[in-house]
């Protein structure tokens, strides 16, 4: 084979698939052997870590994905979604629009409760115990983001985000199952006691998710895709919905409502 030809081929290298005419394998398991044997999670599993998972780790992986497919047009993706879906665009444009409003402050804080988490761990694996190792992952975390822990806390759902409690329960059956081992479910608990020795303050969605996600073994920035995955499923149903609805370039509020106008300032005042 030639130079340029190796050069080809190498431009773009992959251990996900292996494809040729008639041929179509994912991870080095033939596509009509996964086809009716493997559920979407367990493909999700095998597509980012390059394993299929036993039942029970899918099963929990599957809790994690149900419980953040949507949170309404409270949250912005889904809000956006159905704007868009009233401006004369494709359901897939619309999609995009909502995907692409989760970033680091929307959508983002389920990656960054997994740093602190795999943070704590750490400084219990250089022999801190879980208290010290949990109030000086907290000290950290606070001196590069701020006083806000991603995770705790909710801005809707006061005093409890009715997701986590559910979530958190299913991790401890995994633990004494054996399917995992407890550890970050114990760190998060752990961080929640401490955040809430001045005021109670709960464990929300993106704490408990990202509880699975380490006791499942998913680097960090992977919590953040998986949620982008999950949340498309509300993305998807509200673009839809809102073109089953009808409408034209609905905004943010309706016509009937103007945003506050600042005049501005006198010069000379």
């Amino acid at each position: 084979m030639s130079d340029d030809a190796d050069a080809i081929r190498n431009w773009w290298r992959t251990s996900i698939i292996d494809m040729a005419p008639g041929k179509i394998e994912f991870r080095g398991h033939p596509i009509q052997d996964l086809i009716g044997n493997v559920s979407f999670v367990q493909m999700i599993w095998l597509m980012t870590a390059a394993r299929l998972p036993d039942a029970a780790e899918a099963a929990l992986l599957e809790a994690a994905l149900v419980a953040g497919v949507d949170h309404g047009p409270q949250a912005p993706s889904i809000a956006a979604a159905r704007m868009t879906a009233t401006c004369g665009v494709g359901l897939n444009n619309a999609m995009a629009n909502g995907v692409n409003m989760l970033g680091d402050v929307h959508g983002g804080a389920g990656e960054q409760c997994a740093e602190l988490y795999y943070d704590i761990a750490a400084r219990m694996d250089g022999g801190a115990r879980l208290d010290a190792a949990v109030q000086d992952g907290l000290d950290a975390w606070r001196a590069v983001n701020g006083k806000i822990v991603s995770g705790f806390g909710h801005r809707f759902h006061k005093p409890v985000d009715p997701r986590a409690p559910r979530l958190m329960a299913l991790v401890r059956d995994a633990a004494q199952a054996g399917t995992v081992l407890g550890r970050y479910a114990d760190i998060g608990e752990a961080v929640q006691t401490n955040l809430s020795a001045r005021k109670p303050l709960a464990m929300n969605i993106d704490g408990a998710t990202a509880v699975i996600f380490c006791e499942l073994g998913f680097p960090a920035p992977l919590s953040r895709g998986l949620f982008c995955l999950s949340r498309s499923v509300g993305i998807l149903s509200h673009a839809w919905e809102q073109m089953q609805q009808g409408g034209r370039n609905k905004g943010p509020m309706p016509p009937a409502y103007l945003p506050d106008y600042i005049p501005p300032s006198d010069p000379n005042g």
